[in-house]
């Protein structure tokens, strides 16, 4: 099995972001997809990283206070290494959440799923292929709308959301006024404004995460429509896809890739369908 064949996209390492056109949309139609791949769904794996732990991932820009949230939530109980295969160094801690053992993952900082780094990949596949019990992504509230754009692209893959507007602190000193509730109505997801230098907010963050988690929190994420064209192309490909990509991912969120091109998520998602694991392992 082969997606880039399958698709007729090059498997070659550099990415291909042109305009979506008539002449792609023909290029990814799916009439055989369905039977060529849904023998591999029984070698799906359960990317839960330990059955008997949650994971929650910590995601966000630079600078925008999420390794200081990541210390003050583990505090000593942490273990670095590197991620397999790559030189970019991966922080992963323990947290109590009323008596459940959490391990959190600390993502690379990025602006972008849509990237050519390597630290934009792991971000990516991790949220994509590991399906963390939780995501949390640290904003910085001084500059809310530059921090948006990677909130829009990880919402379009998960719905187990929780933003944190960290550095409120900062904005308060900036005279900016943020309405957590309108933001919240806006995004369908909960907002918790932290500072997380003094620990402001950080009980609040924490009983949101035990609560989605749990599922006493249901989110109703803002999804991005783009044009008619390639919103009719994401439907027609959704309805193939979707008996074969299962196990969580979204059919949506793969349309959307693949019709970008991009060759290092359609590898990750064929070694995914393959049955190879790919959530980024334990930590050296």
């Amino acid at each position: 099995m082969n997606f880039s064949n399958l698709f007729g996209i090059p498997s070659a390492p550099r990415r291909h972001r042109g305009q979506f056109s008539r002449r792609n949309r023909e290029r990814f139609s799916l009439p055989h997809l369905s039977s060529s791949l849904r023998a591999n769904r029984k070698s799906f794996l359960s990317p839960t990283l330990n059955s008997k732990e949650y994971i929650i991932a910590l995601a966000g820009n630079p600078n925008t206070g999420k390794s200081t949230l990541f210390n003050a939530l583990t505090g000593l109980r942490q273990h670095t290494g590197n991620w397999p295969g790559k030189t970019v160094v991966q922080y992963r801690g323990s947290c109590n959440l009323k008596g459940k053992k959490v391990t959190l993952v600390d993502l690379p900082g990025i602006y972008s799923l849509l990237t050519n780094t390597i630290e934009g990949e792991i971000a990516r596949d991790f949220i994509c292929f590991a399906r963390p019990d939780a995501i949390v992504i640290v904003v910085d509230s001084t500059c809310l709308e530059r921090n948006l754009n990677l909130v829009l692209q990880i919402l379009e893959i998960t719905p187990k959301v929780i933003l944190c507007a960290n550095l409120m602190d900062e904005a308060k000193k900036k005279n900016l006024h943020i309405k957590i509730s309108e933001l919240e109505k806006k995004l369908g997801i909960p907002v918790i404004p932290t500072a997380a230098r003094s620990g402001k907010g950080l009980n609040k963050l924490k009983s949101a995460m035990d609560d989605l988690i749990c599922g006493r929190i249901t989110t109703q994420p803002y999804r991005l429509h783009y044009s008619a064209e390639i919103e009719k192309a994401i439907s027609e490909m959704e309805i193939e896809l979707a008996p074969i990509v299962t196990n969580g991912l979204s059919p949506r969120w793969v349309a959307l890739q693949l019709l970008t091109g991009d060759s290092t998520f359609i590898n990750g998602i064929e070694k995914y369908l393959a049955g190879k694991q790919i959530d980024g392992g334990d930590s050296e």
